[in-house]
């Protein structure tokens, strides 16, 4: 067992996570393909299988589809849910991965918070990308609404600080909008577009006692996309510069 395969648990079906989960995974999937309607990307390099709701959103809209993972378990729990389609999965760290294949879209779902060296992802997935493709970048939000809350309460003492279900997925650090724009710029991209990612205001447990609470957690994934600097993630489009 490697380190990755030691949080798998956290990515099963039935989860304690797996509400939000299912939220914000099957809702940015669905903003990078709305951006890329109209698109000729046909292929397509995914970052990471985690719970597998991008990839199955991602396989039918492109015709060539990698996904990179490092832990053998994930891949196992992956293939063992769902029947194979057009994936080609790939057991390999992604500071390993080699191809001589170029894609138009390559996609770092919730990844860069998990990796040792973001920098030396971003820079290294670059040489993978054909002329004009587009990275799209998802990451938690250190700055979240809810994250200030409980900063101004003292519930947590950093607002950079990882919490319990941090550690259970694996986290090794938060980012915020300029973090993260830092990142990306200084690996020679362009920013092309910075969204919210579900913007939640209060912990989950009281959002429940809401009357229509599933509208409202669809009204705070649409409200959220423009206010990326207080919503639980944030959801970047770049290009090479």
């Amino acid at each position: 067992m490697n380190e990755l395969d030691k949080h798998a648990a956290s990515y099963k079906p039935n989860s304690e996570l797996e509400l939000e989960n299912n939220l914000i995974l099957n809702w940015y999937p669905q903003r990078i393909l709305r951006r890329l309607n109209g698109n000729t990307a046909k292929s397509l390099l995914e970052l990471g299988l985690g719970h597998g709701y991008t990839t199955l959103l991602f396989n039918d809209f492109f015709e060539s589809h990698v996904i990179i993972d490092g832990s053998e378990e994930i891949i196992k729990q992956f293939k063992t849910r769902y029947a194979p389609k057009k994936f080609n999965i790939v057991a390999e760290y992604f500071e390993n991965f080699e191809t001589n294949e170029l894609f138009d879209v390559i996609v770092m779902g919730f990844v860069l918070e998990h990796v040792d060296d973001p920098d030396l992802i971003v820079r290294k997935f670059k040489k993978f990308l054909k002329p004009r493709g587009k990275i799209y970048i998802a990451v938690p939000n250190a700055k979240s609404l809810n994250r200030r809350m409980g900063l101004e309460l003292g519930i947590i003492n950093d607002i950079y600080s990882l919490n319990e279900n941090d550690l259970k997925l694996g986290h090794k650090r938060q980012f915020c909008v300029d973090s993260l724009s830092q990142l990306v710029e200084r690996e020679g991209y362009k920013i092309n577009l910075i969204e919210g990612i579900y913007l939640k205001p209060l912990p989950l447990g009281e959002l429940k006692k809401i009357n229509n609470f599933e509208a409202n957690l669809q009204a705070m994934l649409k409200v959220g996309i423009d206010f990326p600097e207080i919503c639980v993630a944030m959801l970047m489009e770049i290009e090479v510069a």
